[in-house]
């Protein structure tokens, strides 16, 4: 008969032992740092749908702005040929042998259509800086948001390195960080 012997190693036995040990006599340490890390996760995914939220609104404003510009750049092509319209009218009323009221009030036609085209072209250009300002006010609060994502991070590091090393000061240090990964998306979630 063959019989198959295992020798464990010393780290296996150490690992082993530790675990024993701890849920033997109830790891209160190992526990909040695990239901701490747990809540921490939690609120890094809440973190993390908010900062793609923003980033996102963030772009499709600034797509809006960049729209609005196009047509404000249209309306201001439509403009310029109305202006040159209008100047060969005006040059046609003088030239002799032609109908020079008819071109006068081509002119004048021109002029009157292309003051419309201006004003239009201005209030694109005001809709394209309010979409521009927007986006740059969405921009700032995604920041935040991410800003807030990366220290819960760092928080759940430190949690996993203090749970290695049983350092009361890297928990301290992990809980810190987390609080400021709340701060941090308090700031983003009140837009300041």
């Amino acid at each position: 008969m063959s019989e198959e012997f295992e020798v464990p190693s010393p780290h296996e036995q150490h690992v082993e032992h530790a675990t024993h040990h701890a849920h033997g006599q109830g790891d209160r340490f190992a526990s909040k740092i695990a239901v701490m890390t747990a809540i921490m996760a939690t609120l890094g995914a809440l973190l993390s749908y908010q900062a793609g939220s923003t980033e996102s609104e963030a772009a499709m404003d600034k797509n809006n702005a960049a729209i609005q510009k196009t047509e404000a750049s249209n309306q201001w092509n439509y403009y310029q040929a109305k202006s040159s319209r209008q100047n060969l009218s005006e040059l046609a009323a003088h030239i002799p042998g032609l109908d020079a009221g008819h071109y006068l009030a081509e002119a004048e036609r021109y002029k009157n259509q292309k003051e419309v085209v201006r004003v239009k072209a201005e209030e694109l250009e005001a809709k394209a800086r309010e979409w521009d300002e927007q986006s740059e006010r969405v921009l700032h609060q995604h920041h935040r948001w991410a800003q807030a994502m990366t220290a819960i991070q760092i928080a759940i590091s430190l949690a996993a390195i203090t749970l290695l090393t049983r350092r009361e000061w890297l928990k301290k240090l992990a809980y810190t960080a987390a609080g400021g990964s709340v701060v941090l998306g308090t700031l983003a979630w009140l837009h300041i």
